[in-house]
């Protein structure tokens, strides 16, 4: 069977953050969190739940993001000990 792109969702102390997303998106999502459900022993996640793991994932792969933060990080060091 294909393994999807996220697995395990983690429980870590959360920010509140209220986004509105398109009815087609919410449709997507509640799909997904049914085939992660299939997928696992576990019950099927809430959209809230499925949101974050899935938009860490997503930075974390966005290689030009990690370079750009590379550099930005590298760049407030050498301002800090310059």
């Amino acid at each position: 069977m294909t393994r999807l792109k996220l697995s395990d969702i983690t429980d870590e102390k959360p920010v509140r953050l209220t986004v509105e997303i398109p009815a087609r998106l919410h449709q997507e999502l509640l799909v997904y969190a049914k085939v992660l459900n299939n997928d696992e022993e576990k019950g099927a996640p809430s959209v809230e739940r499925l949101i974050p793991p899935m938009i860490a994932r997503f930075i974390a792969a966005d290689r030009s993001f990690a370079r750009m933060r590379r550099s930005a990080m590298s760049g407030q060091r050498r301002e800090r000990s310059g």
